[in-house]
């Protein structure tokens, strides 16, 4: 194995060392889809929440609420009114994005952010969050880094398959 802390090797098995390792396997069913490809269809411990048969009627009566919309997110966000939106889920996806349109996700989520309370979170392949380098620093300073926060709920990550977990906090207005 490679010495440098980047070769591709060394981070792929010690993200499956964590998989295996850091969680019990008896409930975590990122490692059951791993490791053999489908959930624990026997106990039914290792699933997640919205396969439980004890969901199934809450889900199901909650349907009425769900909306589709095929659109880009930077297009939906573009429809909603200022200050309306209080949590973003962003997955992975910032990682793979240009510059440019990164840039324009994010004037639409600071747009749209509440300036009360809003939050940002998202997974990376890698361990750093890619918004210092990729967006302008103007757009990026209404956002504080929850460095801290994103270690511990990194920590927490049953799935294994990121390098880091990033927790940004919209600054309250001065």
């Amino acid at each position: 194995m490679a010495d440098s802390p980047d070769d591709p090797l060394r981070i792929l098995l010690q993200r499956v060392e964590k998989l295996a390792c850091d969680f019990p396997m008896n409930n975590n069913y990122f490692a059951w889809q791993a490791f053999s490809c489908g959930y624990d269809t026997h106990n039914r411990e290792a699933i997640p929440a919205y396969l439980r048969r004890e969901t199934y009627d809450v889900i199901r009566a909650r349907t009425d609420r769900v909306t589709v919309h095929h659109a880009s997110l930077t297009d939906f966000l573009k429809e909603q009114p200022a200050q309306s939106l209080h949590r973003f889920v962003l997955l992975d996806a910032q990682d793979w994005m240009t510059p440019e349109i990164l840039a324009q996700l994010w004037q639409q989520i600071d747009r749209v952010a509440d300036s009360r309370d809003a939050r940002v979170i998202f997974r990376t392949a890698g361990t750093d969050s890619p918004l210092p380098r990729k967006l302008p620093a103007a757009l990026l300073a209404p956002w504080e880094y929850r460095a801290g926060e994103s270690n511990a709920l990194h920590a927490r990550n049953r799935s294994s398959i990121y390098g880091g977990f990033h927790l940004y906090a919209r600054r309250a207005p001065s």
